[in-house]
């Protein structure tokens, strides 16, 4: 009994983390993700926001410099290249 438990609860959190949300950084090129949230405050994060990385917005992850950084994606129809250390602050879902 508890070696059947045991495997349905690795079953279970298997699945579980496939439904985790995840940064945008650790996308790869062709991923596509829907933006759950933004953290941060200040003046980078306000600018962000107002080039319509919004919560529910699908977004596209089209380049990756060769050293990581920037990362060039597509969202609401037009390209942006954002900073590593920026699309680490925003939340996606992988769709």
């Amino acid at each position: 009994m508890d070696k059947l438990d045991t495997i349905s609860d690795v079953i279970t959190s298997d699945s579980e983390t496939e439904d985790t949300p995840t940064v945008l950084s650790d996308l790869l090129p062709g991923a596509r993700a829907r933006i759950v949230r933004v953290h941060g405050r200040g003046e980078t994060t306000r600018r962000i926001v107002d080039m319509g990385v919004t919560r529910g917005a699908l977004i596209v992850v089209e380049k990756v410099a060769p050293l990581g950084d920037p990362m060039e994606v597509k969202i609401k129809g037009y390209h942006l290249s954002l900073r590593r250390s920026e699309a680490s602050k925003i939340t996606v879902d992988p769709v």
